[in-house]
């Protein structure tokens, strides 16, 4: 329970500071379109500091539109480049399905039409899909696996789809590249990801009874695993947090140090001081 919790305040965390600094730009962005009137804006603030058709009030007026402009472009290709990402490697899976073992999967073990085998000698398990998620897995990883640790894996990748994971892994990603300057957005979105593999472990292990399918499962998958370069937003069985999550099914009452650096402390507090107080002095 105590990771679930977690990895929630993780979410709220990125998406609140995202949310307040993404509102704040789009306010200032329909001020200087539309002429609207702001009470309340940080970057209007900001102008606000130095005398208009100054010098530097033009350099702040420079600095600014090229921070929103930097944020507003990051995002957008990284969002265009998601979706082309994602549209060519689903063409590219649905190009290699196997429909016969799919079938064969998945009338064994459930989830029809949301588990595709794909024909392929990589060892490969993950979930892919932001509205509609999906289990894949490989024709090579079904060979090195007995049934029940096969279960264990697609248990595994049940809880991700069920938890819609790759699409918040995407926007934490997002959040974090598009924000560089505030490091606690970076420290969410990794943080995250190794918290969603733990509670993945559990679910897999509350199913299936025992903790032995996942860690031999995990364990044959190591030597196997290869990681699939420049593709879309996935969710691996196993990924980065390996050794983390075979820690937590031999010592489940053993902590994870998943700190903030000093040096990320100091920063993103320094950041967000600054931004909150420019933003309240706007109303004193």
């Amino acid at each position: 329970m105590w990771w679930k919790k977690k990895s929630l305040y993780l979410l709220l965390l990125s998406l609140g500071l995202a949310t307040i600094i993404w509102v704040q730009m789009g306010m200032f962005l329909t001020h200087l379109l539309f002429g609207t009137q702001l009470k309340m804006n940080f970057f209007k603030f900001c102008l606000s500091l130095f005398m208009e058709d100054s010098f530097y009030y033009f350099l702040v007026i420079l600095l600014i539109n090229t921070l929103l402009t930097y944020i507003f472009l990051v995002t957008l290709l990284k969002i265009v480049k998601q979706l082309i990402l994602t549209q060519t490697f689903s063409k590219r899976l649905l190009a290699g399905r196997d429909d016969e073992l799919t079938a064969f999967i998945t009338s064994k073990y459930g989830h029809e039409g949301k588990l595709i085998v794909i024909k392929s000698n990589s060892v490969l398990a993950f979930t892919m899909g932001y509205i509609k998620p999906t289990i894949v897995l490989s024709t090579a990883m079904i060979q090195i696996l007995e049934e029940n640790e096969l279960r264990a894996v697609i248990e595994h990748e049940t809880f991700h789809k069920n938890n819609h994971d790759p699409l918040k892994i995407f926007m934490l990603e997002l959040i974090a590249h598009s924000l560089w300057f505030i490091p606690v957005t970076k420290w969410c979105q990794q943080n995250y990801s190794i918290i969603s593999e733990i509670l993945a472990d559990e679910y897999a292990v509350r199913k299936m009874g025992s903790e032995l399918e996942l860690s031999t499962a995990l364990i044959k998958l190591i030597k196997y695993h290869v990681s699939l370069k420049a593709s879309p937003t996935l969710v691996h069985f196993s990924g980065g947090s390996i050794n983390f999550r075979l820690q937590q099914l031999v010592e489940p009452s053993q902590s994870i140090p998943i700190k903030l650096t000093i040096k990320n402390i100091f920063i993103s507090i320094h950041v967000l001081l600054f931004f909150i107080g420019m933003v309240l002095l706007t109303v004193a």
